[in-house]
C-alpha cells in the first residue's frame, strides 16, 4: 500500500455518489434494497438511495476495522441482524464506502446469496487486495482513504457500545 493518501471531501463524496448512481442506473440495475455496511456504508446507502429512488434502505453492522491498518481476525456481524424474509427474493445492492480486504463485503454477500433473488455491490473505493471484485466501483485505490466523516476523532469514546440482544 502506497504512503500517500486518498482525500475523500465531503463535496467530492457527493460527486462520487452520483457518478456511482449513474453508472448503476446506466448497467439497468434496478435494485429493490439497499443494503449498507455500517457505518462507512450508511453514508453511500443514502446518497445511492436518493439518486436511484429506492426508499428501501436496510443496515447490517460488521465489525471488522479496530483502528487504523487493525483488524479483527475475521469479520463479525453485530445485532441486529437483518431478518432475512425482508431480503427474501428481492433485488439487493450492497453498498459501502470501501472494498479494502473485501473481508467485510464478502461476508455480507455470502449472507445475502442464500435469501435473495439477485445481490450486487456498490463501492466507493475498491483496492487491488480485496476478495470481492465489486460491480460498482468509482475508483480504485492503492492508498489509505481518508473519508469526511472519520477523518478527525470522535468527540467522545465509547466502551461496549455494542447491545447484547
Amino acid at each position: 500500500m502506497s504512503d500517500e493518501r486518498e482525500s475523500l471531501t465531503y463535496p467530492l463524496f457527493g460527486q462520487a455518489t452520483r457518478e456511482l448512481a449513474g453508472t448503476i442506473a446506466d448497467d439497468g440495475y434496478d435494485p429493490d434494497i439497499i443494503l449498507s455496511i455500517a457505518r462507512g456504508g450508511l453514508f453511500v446507502a443514502g446518497g445511492l438511495g436518493y439518486a436511484l429512488d429506492v426508499k428501501n434502505l436496510h443496515v447490517m453492522n460488521v465489525e471488522f476495522y479496530t483502528g487504523v491498518g487493525t483488524t479483527l481476525d475475521m469479520p463479525v456481524m453485530l445485532p441486529p441482524v437483518p431478518n432475512v424474509v425482508d431480503l427474501s427474493q428481492k433485488k439487493v445492492l450492497v453498498a459501502d464506502d470501501v472494498a479494502d480486504t473485501g473481508k467485510t463485503l464478502k461476508l455480507v454477500l455470502d449472507f445475502c446469496a442464500e435469501h435473495v433473488a439477485e445481490v450486487r455491490s456498490a463501492v466507493i473505493y475498491e483496492k487491488p487486495q480485496s476478495r470481492v471484485n465489486c460491480e460498482y466501483v468509482w475508483k480504485r485505490t492503492d492508498r489509505w482513504i481518508d473519508f469526511p466523516w472519520s477523518v478527525e476523532p470522535p468527540v467522545v469514546r465509547r466502551a461496549g457500545q455494542v447491545l447484547d440482544s
